[in-house]
Parts: C-alpha cells; structure tokens; sequence
C-alpha cells in the first residue's frame, strides 16, 4: 500500500464518500489510487471553484465532509472564492492539495508556490504532509478537524512522494469534538431580556435555522410574540417549520427593520454588521438605544441554547404551523415579483434551492414561505458559488429536487457546472435571471450619487453586446434549455422540468 492508497482508505473508513476532482501531475497517484481503493465517488469539475463550491453544497446538506482535489498553489487559487464562501457557511470540507516532492521544492520550477499561506485564510486546519507513513494519520486528523461543529475547511498538502511511497496502511477515524455546550450565564441573560417584556426579535444564523433549532425558536416566538429574523444570506433554512424574515442586505433598510424592536437576543450569528462601509452610516446595525445579548455564538450548540432558553421562560411544546398559501401561478409580464411567486408557485415539497440570483431573487423568499423545501444562500458575497454549490447538494441529496436560482452574470463565472451536472446526471433546475447587466453595481452607483453613469461605469455594468445565450451555453455543456418571457411560459417551463429527470435549464428573460 502506497501513501496515496492509504489516504483513501482512511478517508473511507471515516465515512467520505466523495471527492471533488480537478487533478494534474502532482496528483497522479491519488488519481490512480481511486480506482485500486473502492468506495469514493469522483465527480470532475472543469474548474476548481466547481469543486470548492461543490463540496460546499454537499457539506451543507450532509453535515460532513467531501473531499476535494486540487493541483499544486494555483489550482488551489482557482478555488478560494467557493472556499471564502464555504468558510461563511461554516462548511465542512477537507482540501487535498498535490505538491511537488519533498526534494524538488528547493529547485523552485515553475509551478511551485506557498501553498500553506495561500490556505490559511480560508482554513480553519493546515497542515504539510512530512512523509508517507504520516499521510494516513494526517488524514485522519483532517477528517476530524473539518467535522469540528457546524463544520471548518481542513486543508492538507500533499507532496507528491508522500503519495507514491510505501505506507504501513490506513489510520483509524477520529471521532471530532463536540460543540461547547450553551452557557447558563447567556441563558439567564437572554431570559432575563425576554422577561423584561417589550418588541422582541430573535437573530438567528447557523445551526440555529436547522430544524431542531427553528422549533425552539418557534417555542420561543409563540410565547413572547418575538419576530424571528435571519442572516441576510443564511448557510441553509428550513422553510415550513417558522415564520423566518430576512434581514435586508442594505444597510439603511437593516437599521430601519431593528429600529422595531426594544430587544434583540441573538442566537447562531454574529451580531449584524453592514456588508460595506458607507459614509455617514455605522458598521454595527443594531441601534444603540437596543438592547441586545447574546445567547450562543456560531460555534457552540445553537439548538440546545434555544431549547435551554425556551425552557427557562416556561415556553409550551411545538406550536402548531401557520399555514401560509403557495402564490398564484402569475401570468402575464416578467418581473423579480413574478418570478418569485412562479417558482414558488410549483415548488416541490422538500426541494432545496440555491439562491444566487442577486437582485432579481429578492422577492422568492417571502413568496415561498409556506412551502417546505431547504434554502441556501450566498454566504461569503463570491459571486459564483450558486452553480457549483447546487451542483454538490444535488449530489449529497439524489432524492430531492435542486433549483438552482441563478443571476447571470455571477453563473458566468462557474458556468463549467452545467457540465458537471450534466455528467452526473442531476436532478437541477436551473433558473437563470437574464437582466443582462450587474443590476447590484448599478444600484450601488446610484447609492454613491452616480445618477448618470457616463460610457465607461455603463459598460463596466452592462452584459451586453453581446447578449448571452444562456440555452445555447446549456446545450453545448450537454444540458436541454428553454427561454421563458412572460410569467406564463416560465411557469411551463417550469412545471417540464420539474416532472423530467437530469439537468434542464430556464433562462428567464427580464
């Protein structure tokens, strides 16, 4: 058994099953040594950003982790985007980076590079691999560290003779540590804020917006009259367990929506802060005159908190679900309003959707409130992430629907997905908003005082000419398209692709 064999194995015994490839020279032996060591689905990704954002989407949905491998620094590089946002979501995901052997790194060939520092941003584990009876035990602890609660990025790097020289075999898996229980002291406090009476919200992030936490804050919520409100780009939701508002990405609407309440008790989140800094305007979003505390950070155990803290205030079992009616099929023109409730209007129970359409996505999330399905969100601001992201959760999930909810402009810079999807044969929907321009950038011109942008601020926020063919982009990736131009045709479109297995894309023209 080689190093790279033993890699697997111990990957495999640890419960991974698959591995998100985009390999060169470095990583021969691991590419060979997948298919002498049975047991760990590869999946190609034509970039490495898919493969990041892949195993993103797989993490998210399977709470453990996926490997990914990647070739040497500049492969690596490739990928930091998807893992910004991977490390935004708390995502677990273990990193196998190939490097040159151990004794031609001082001959400084063209490739070589600081692996580690390009890792360390993005990483909450790093580590160089010293030798080959080290990679199985290395991986292991990789394996671990990723599955620390609610999950990092462990990244290990690998050289090459590491991976081709003998290895005494697999290491045992290691168990990961548990998250830090809630602590009595934040409990009291939160009670003791909740008590005091007034307008109430809680602010809810991580694994408090999993199901088991959604419905202690729903206890929570049915007992004080609070207003549950999440993250403006949430890892992942439950849809259909809670009543969930989405804290507004602008910060002046941000402020205004917590100016509401006399009490703020956050739970799974950081406290909110502006997503840029602008002038006359404050970091911090809750108001000072606020009161607010804290209940449990992201990395404790969110849900227990809650239950903790429902118990304290005497709050009552489950409360019963608001029913709240799927929208109308809309007919007629199409606008951000429409496509939202159209896709919500045919959204399967139980679906997940990855919401990456920027601007023209806005008014989905509030029109599809009654329908169970599970939401993902742009957690790091890296454009680019919808594609490769609903790509590892239609993976992770083969019996669930994917709707890949997708700006265009953003899909350009993972469009390699649709082939991936294609290739394995998943189960994706994709929806893409055809606004033909970076609609954000605009707004945010017009936020600075540019009310007339002059030819080049035009052009630099334009995508067209040319127009993008998004069915044409599908097709030539191997995946069936369709363009839908009123709100009737893109309920239609719709309704075929959802009742069809495989890939089908949606390019909705606005």
């Amino acid at each position: 058994m080689n190093g790279a064999e033993a890699l697997l194995r111990t990957a495999i015994d640890a419960g991974i099953e698959v591995c998100f490839a985009n390999p060169g020279t470095t990583e021969m032996p691991l590419v060979a040594a997948l298919d002498t060591v049975k047991g760990m689905r590869s999946v190609l990704g034509l970039f490495e950003g898919v493969c990041t954002g892949a195993a993103d989407g797989y993490g998210r949905m399977t709470e453990k982790p996926a490997l990914t491998l990647l070739h040497l620094g500049p492969g690596f590089a490739n990928g930091i985007a998807n893992l910004h946002n991977a490390r935004r979501a708390r995502s677990p995901i273990v990193n196998l980076i190939g490097d040159h052997a151990t004794w031609h790194l001082a001959a400084d060939a063209p490739l070589t590079s600081d692996i580690a520092s390009l890792a360390r941003p993005v990483s909450g584990w790093v580590r160089q691999v010293a030798s080959a009876t080290a990679l199985a035990n290395d991986t292991a602890e990789a394996i671990a560290a990723a599955g620390c609660s609610p999950g990092q990025i462990a990244t290990l790097i690998i050289p090459s003779d590491c991976q081709w020289d003998p290895a005494p075999g697999a290491a045992a898996p290691k168990a990961p540590p548990a998250p830090p229980p809630p602590s009595a002291e934040a409990v009291t406090r939160a009670a003791a804020l909740v008590r005091a009476g007034g307008r109430l919200a809680l602010f809810l992030g991580g694994t408090a917006l999993r199901a088991r936490g959604l419905r202690a804050a729903a206890r929570i919520a049915a007992k004080t009259g609070a207003r549950l409100v999440c993250e403006t780009f949430p890892a992942r939701v439950e849809r259909g367990i809670a009543p969930v508002e989405r804290l507004p990405y602008f910060p002046e609407q941000a402020i205004e929506m917590l100016s509401a309440f006399d009490a703020i008790v956050v739970a799974g989140a950081r406290k909110p802060v502006a997503f840029f800094g602008y002038p006359n305007l404050p970091s911090e979003l809750i108001p000072d005159r606020v009161k607010s505390e804290v209940l449990a950070d992201p990395l404790e155990d969110v849900p227990a908190a809650l239950e903790s803290l429902a118990a304290e205030i005497g709050a009552g079992s489950d409360p019963a679900r608001r029913s709240t009616p799927r929208p109308e099929r809309p007919q007629g023109a199409l606008d951000p309003a429409s496509l939202g409730r159209a896709l919500a209007a045919v959204l399967p129970e139980n679906a997940i959707v990855m919401d990456e359409a920027a601007t023209s996505g806005m008014p989905f999330f509030a029109a599809a409130a009654g329908v169970p399905h599970t939401y993902l969100a742009l957690t790091g601001g890296a454009i680019g992430q919808g594609l490769p992201c609903s790509t590892g959760a239609a993976i992770a999930c083969p019996g669930r629907r994917v709707i890949a909810f997708q700006a265009d402009g953003s899909g350009m810079y993972t469009v390699q997905s649709l082939w991936t999807m294609a290739r394995e044969s998943l189960d994706v929907t994709i929806v893409v908003c055809a606004n033909r321009r970076y609609r954000i950038l605009q707004l945010e011109l017009a936020r600075a005082g540019v009310t007339k942008p002059g030819a080049t601020a035009q052009g630099l926020t334009d995508l067209h000419p040319p127009v993008l063919d998004w069915v044409a982009l599908a097709k030539g990736m191997g995946v069936p398209g369709a363009r839908a131009e009123t709100a009737d045709e893109l309920v239609r479109s719709l309704e075929r692709s959802l009742a069809e297995s495989g890939p089908s894309l949606i390019e909705v023209v606005l």
